[in-house]
């Protein structure tokens, strides 16, 4: 059950959650709601998608959502919760059935802290290309994000896990997901090299099966990404 092209304003409003699902309001080639799709996948529940356009957003949208961003998730009731972090701590609280968060108050903890961590590295992926686009010297921002790359790995290797929380995937490692599936159309990919262990975890996140339910090809993300850079994001990309 899915919207997949997306709703822009003056479109009408879409009915009443469904018994038994859940929505997620996204945008396709969004990283920050492919976060709450992994973990609507991972566990195995039942949800639609709407997707959203977010250069002209519906009214309807802004009346449930007043920051206008997704992911957001609907309930039947019409309770609303946004925020890709939150949605998905609210997804694995409330569908307890294959937990991604660890039961341990300091393993939790540590998770959270891994993942504020890596919201500090977030920005160089988008900074990076379109500097690089507009002419700038881009090789201070590249030897930075080097540097947090080279800290990941070493993340790995002290672990001694396979996963960033584990041997098996955990909540943190569908956070920081969505922009690895990414590098080649960040134009960072390189930077993976002289790190084994973290070049090693994403191959095995690809062999994941709700990384591979919904992921897009790096062809389609650097076809969505160009039309980003341009200026002018085409969200239907590829319908």
């Amino acid at each position: 059950m899915s919207a997949e092209k997306c709703l822009a304003k003056g479109s009408a409003a879409p009915g009443p959650v469904p018994k038994d699902y859940i929505r997620v309001y996204s945008m396709r080639f969004c990283p920050f709601a492919q976060r709450t799709r992994l973990v609507l996948k991972a566990k195995g529940i039942k949800y639609e998608t709407i997707n959203v356009h977010l250069k002209e957003k519906p009214d309807w949208y802004l009346k449930k959502n007043p920051f206008g961003l997704v992911p957001a998730l609907e309930t039947p009731a019409g309770e609303v919760i946004y925020e890709s972090a939150i949605t998905c701590e609210y997804l694995d609280e409330v569908y307890p059935e294959k937990k991604l968060l660890p039961s341990s108050p300091f393993a939790k903890a540590q998770q959270k802290m891994m993942l504020e961590h890596f919201s500090k590295v977030i920005p160089y992926f988008y900074k990076i290309p379109m500097d690089r686009k507009k002419g700038e010297d881009v090789s201070g921002l590249e030897a930075e994000l080097k540097e947090k790359f080279a800290k990941l790995n070493e993340d790995l290797v002290n672990k001694k896990t396979k996963f960033f929380g584990g041997d098996s995937i955990t909540m943190i490692d569908y956070m920081m997901w969505p922009w690895f599936e990414r590098v080649e159309a960040y134009q960072v990919k390189q930077f993976l090299d002289g790190n084994p262990e973290l070049k090693k975890w994403t191959e095995l996140m690809l062999q994941d099966s709700a990384v591979k339910a919904t992921m897009f090809s790096p062809d389609a993300h650097k076809a969505f990404f160009k039309t980003f850079l341009d200026g002018n994001p085409d969200f239907d990309y590829g319908l």
